[in-house]
């Protein structure tokens, strides 16, 4: 029970330590993968291809900012291997729980 405990932290972790651009970027991508989403079948590939977007655009936003891409790039590489399973994964369920209830509004409403 402790690790759903740690894990809904660290989804709460993100939500409340986030600043406003980043959650603006994690809304806008879940929010198309929902839309893009043919079935719930396919909800792990919509939130793996979400997930890789909300990397990239965090990337550009980092470069748009006027940092050294190839600096920026190792850096969020090996930030990329160092980061924590659980830490990933509250992404992936984050992303994945607005995606679905994304599609299923959706398929309510194109009924």
């Amino acid at each position: 029970m402790s690790e759903i405990m740690n894990l809904w932290h660290s989804i709460t972790g993100i939500v409340t330590s986030s600043d406003i651009v980043t959650l603006i970027i994690m809304a806008v991508v879940a929010i198309g993968a929902g839309f893009a989403m043919q079935g719930m079948g396919s909800i792990v590939t919509a939130t793996f291809g979400a997930l890789v977007l909300f990397g990239l655009a965090n990337f550009v936003r980092g470069a748009i900012a006027g940092k050294s891409a190839t600096t920026l790039a190792l850096t969020d590489w090996h930030n990329l291997l160092a980061m924590q399973v659980q830490l990933l994964m509250a992404y992936a369920i984050a992303f994945a729980i607005v995606i679905a209830i994304v599609h299923t509004v959706r398929s309510i409403v194109m009924r």
